[in-house]
């Protein structure tokens, strides 16, 4: 009698084990992993322009994923937080595990266009451009958003009217023309000091010009409008 009692207990504790062992971990909820993308891309995309609107992509639930104790979100390589995008989620403990959710990032902010048609060659005024408001993000790269960035520069090309300003679309004016008699100016504590050279290059303001002065030395300075070199020593 005993023995069968004794066999008894050992198959119940068993099948108790077994039970146990066939138990799933706790599943993770897929709403609080979606919760931690979303503030994951609310803080990474701080100090971007305009408005920025975020969504994220559904995570399949027939996925099986045991609760994680603290999931971390994070940015796959290639991967950028503008436009249609991928999040990382990985887990460590107590199960290791890594997913990817689709997110999509816009920014609803102003831009420039074309007021008119602006020919090769033309000098970008106020009255050519015009503000118009979108999603930066299904735009091509380079859009300018600012009236500085565009007035006082020369198209590249000719652009229709509405096209969206790119940087790349335009050119700074040059401050220093090669040939040109430019003034060396050169300041310091207590002094300042200018002569005339001959530019030995093309230069927009705020690139490098090089000059040649009267006894043939070649200097190096940055181009200001008006012809102007200004020399470090």
């Amino acid at each position: 009698m005993r023995t069968s009692f004794n066999a008894l207990l050992a198959s119940l504790c068993l099948l108790a084990t077994t039970a146990a062992a066939q138990t799933p971990a706790p599943q993770q909820d897929a709403g609080a992993l979606r919760q931690s993308v979303l503030q994951f891309l609310r803080v990474q995309t701080t100090g971007l322009p305009g408005q920025v609107n975020i969504s994220v992509g559904q995570i399949d639930t027939r996925t099986y994923l045991p609760a994680c104790a603290a999931p971390e979100p994070f940015l796959p390589n290639g991967s950028r937080l503008w436009g249609k995008t991928t999040v990382g989620i990985r887990c460590t403990v107590p199960s290791p595990w890594t997913i990817y959710v689709s997110a999509t990032v816009q920014v609803i902010s102003e831009y420039l266009v074309t007021a008119a048609p602006v020919m090769q060659g033309q000098l970008i005024s106020a009255n050519e451009v015009a503000k118009v408001k979108g999603d930066l993000t299904a735009l091509p790269p380079g859009i300018i958003t600012d009236m500085s960035q565009a007035v006082g520069r020369t198209a590249v090309v000719s652009l229709t009217a509405g096209t969206p300003l790119r940087n790349d679309a335009l050119r700074s004016q040059q401050a220093v023309q090669q040939g040109q008699t430019v003034r060396l100016v050169s300041s310091g504590p207590g002094f300042r000091v200018s002569a005339e050279a001959r530019a030995l290059n093309n230069a927009a303001e705020g690139q490098v010009a090089q000059a040649r002065t009267a006894s043939g030395q070649v200097v190096s300075g940055v181009a200001k409008t008006g012809g102007v070199v200004e020399v470090t020593y």
